[in-house]
């Protein structure tokens, strides 16, 4: 858990609170009327943090084009087994799967 101090009094214990952070490895969170306004990490929190950012981007990324690869009508027969299509008496716009 973060140790939360109000932006006021954050201004005038900046140094200590920089070393609290940076050798006792904690995390400050400042605050205004009660509410969390910033955070001071470490440098190395920040690069794991943002590791873990560009982790989940790049998971997003890989996911979304996955999507966009959907079978076609082709493959759906074959899929499910299907060996012919009627393709109607005469009609050159009938629906045909290797079209």
């Amino acid at each position: 858990m973060a140790y939360e101090i109000p932006v006021t009094q954050a201004r005038a214990e900046l140094a200590d609170l920089i070393n609290r952070v940076v050798y006792g490895g904690e995390r400050v969170v400042v605050t205004r009327h009660g509410k969390p306004l910033v955070a001071l990490v470490s440098a190395a929190d920040l690069e794991q943090l943002e590791g873990e950012e560009a982790a989940a981007e790049e998971q997003v990324i890989s996911s979304d084009s996955s999507i966009g690869s959907a079978p076609s009508a082709h493959g759906d027969l074959q899929r499910f087994g299907i060996a012919a299509v009627h393709r109607g008496h005469g009609d050159p716009d009938a629906w045909r799967p290797d079209a």
